[in-house]
Formats: C-alpha cells, structure tokens, sequence
C-alpha cells in the first residue's frame, strides 16, 4: 500500500492490542522508500519515518491519553502537510482532528491462526481509485 499513496492520505487503523497496526505501518514505511526502524509509538506518542524526496509517514497513537493535548495540534498540523502520510492509532479522542474523508482499516484475529488477520477497508469515494489499485496487488501478490 505503501508505494501506491501519494501522501496527504489519512489512515485511521482499528484492532485490538497487539492487532497488527504496527506491523501494517511498518509495510507503509517500507512501501515509501523509508529505511526507518519502524516500532510503536505508544509511550512516545508520534514517530516520523522518512522516506526519499521528502515524503514522511507520521504515526499517532493515542491509546495512553485520556486528552489529547498538544499531540491534537501536532496531529492537525500532519494533516496539513503536503508531504505526509498520516497514520492514527486509537483515534477516538481525536475524531473531530480527523478530516471527514480518511482511510480506516481495521485489524480482527481469525479463528484459523493466532498470526492471520481478517482486514476491512473502509474509505471515501475520493480514495477509491487507491483502494482498486491496492485489491489489484493483493490479488498479484497471492499468485
């Protein structure tokens, strides 16, 4: 997914604890071009990954606040960013940041393996050209 974004995108991602939301931004990163060490940034809040030509991936999680203060701002400004992919952990606090339009993916365990994830999409009509592209992928990549 990571190398079909064109950035400004806003990726809210849903699961559990330990559901695969890092393990996802991590293929982003890697999809950009990025040569980051990806790791959750639960205790710190927000990470940057950069990639080449100036494109960043900014990763929120905001699972530890019960308020989300200034990280809020630091969050609207990302999404203001032309060069930024924006990517939302437990991102209820912070709908009203949130743009409206944004790409959700959520993560659910399935019953076959403890390592197998069920993944929903959910995504405006703006992102559907995205979204093709990426089901095209996944199809190649399966063959």
């Amino acid at each position: 997914m990571g190398r079909l974004l064109r950035s400004r995108e806003v990726i809210e991602l849903r699961s559990d604890l330990g559901g695969g939301k890092t393990t996802f931004v991590r293929g982003l990163a890697r999809g950009i071009g990025s040569k980051d060490t990806v790791t959750s940034p639960t205790f710190t809040l927000n990470k940057i990954y950069r990639g080449p030509a100036g494109r960043e991936i900014h990763h929120f999680d905001f699972y530890r606040l019960s308020d989300p203060g200034v990280v809020a701002d630091q969050l609207a400004e990302s999404l203001g960013d032309p060069n930024v992919i924006t990517v939302v952990e437990w991102s209820d606090i912070v709908q009203d940041v949130l743009p409206a339009e944004h790409i959700t993916i959520e993560f659910k365990p399935t019953a076959n393996s403890q390592d197998e994830r069920q993944i929903t999409i959910t995504y405006p009509e703006s992102e559907s050209s995205l979204i093709k592209k990426l089901e095209t992928e996944w199809t190649q990549t399966k063959l």
